[in-house]
């Protein structure tokens, strides 16, 4: 809080949360697109119901949902709530960084984080599924980036490197572990999966590589995306990340199961381990491992 009195961490909070507005505009074409295989560049924005196009003026972060009254200005149609709260939360994500770490280069480096986790988050509600243009491509962005950071401070680099590729190791076999053992745990004691790995469908048998990787009700872009974590946040931090995850999905879950009344409703994990990672980024270190 004291942070937030000093007029130049308040001016740095502004500044970022406003570029995290506008980058939270741009994750919002991500999150629609990539699942459809469409280009994030081109064509400029439409209405997916009549095909207005939309001005500058009708995509000013959060102000033209408010002046639009959530309708497009061509036909009236609904614009859902998730393009202003993907933006809001992309700003604070981006503030809260920023204030938390100061003007550094390592503050650039979490904020491609952040827009990478919020990215994965939303595809994942909508779809219960995570690209590996955003886990694997986060997870090479999370060693270079580790790489140049470390350059840029004047640390040592290929200490960052190892610690970088070790976090995703971490991350990678945590999540691993947890995802296999449940698995097969649960078909052991008879349980069956009807999302996944399909209506009436066997599980894979070994030794054959889905084996390995078929995890129901939390899916293999999960881990995915906990080695992303690790590559950014180090062995120390996606543990903390992992752990938090585990408590916001709680949450999350019994908040979707309220909305949506039912229990069967399938809920991705990603939107947990996204603000698990988030929470570990910006708040202090609490693990004490000698990492």
């Amino acid at each position: 809080m004291n942070a937030l009195l000093d007029p130049e961490s308040a001016v740095l909070a502004g500044v970022a949360f406003a570029f995290g507005l506008v980058v939270g505009s741009f994750l919002n074409v991500v999150i629609h697109r990539v699942p459809r295989g469409e280009s994030v560049v081109s064509p400029r924005s439409r209405c997916p119901d009549c095909g207005h196009a939309i001005g500058a003026l009708e995509n000013v972060p959060i102000v033209s949902w408010i002046v639009l009254r959530g309708r497009c200005r061509g036909c009236g149609a609904r614009i859902s709530l998730r393009y202003p709260t993907v933006e809001a939360l992309t700003g604070v994500a981006f503030a809260a960084i920023a204030v938390s770490n100061g003007a550094v280069p390592a503050t650039v480096a979490l904020c491609v984080f952040a827009a990478l986790l919020i990215a994965a988050a939303g595809i994942d509600f909508d779809h219960q599924w995570i690209p590996d243009e955003v886990s694997l491509g986060g997870l090479v962005a999370g060693l270079v980036g580790s790489g140049a950071v470390a350059w840029l401070d004047g640390a040592d680099v290929r200490a960052a490197l190892t610690a970088s590729a070790v976090g995703a190791g971490v991350g990678f076999f945590s999540l691993w572990s947890v995802g296999f053992f449940h698995a097969r745990l649960s078909v052991a004691l008879g349980r069956t999966f009807p999302h996944w790995p399909g209506e009436g469908e066997s599980p894979p048998s070994f030794p054959s590589l889905d084996w390995w990787t078929w995890f129901p009700g939390m899916g293999f872009g999960d881990v995915k995306l906990a080695a992303m974590i690790g590559a950014f946040l180090g062995p120390r931090g996606v543990i903390e990340a992992i752990v938090l995850s585990a408590v916001a999905g709680l949450v999350l879950g019994v908040a979707w199961m309220a909305w949506r009344r039912d229990a069967s409703a399938p809920f991705g994990f990603g939107p947990a381990l996204a603000l698990g990672a988030i929470a570990a980024a910006v708040l202090p270190s609490w693990l004490s491992v000698p990492w």
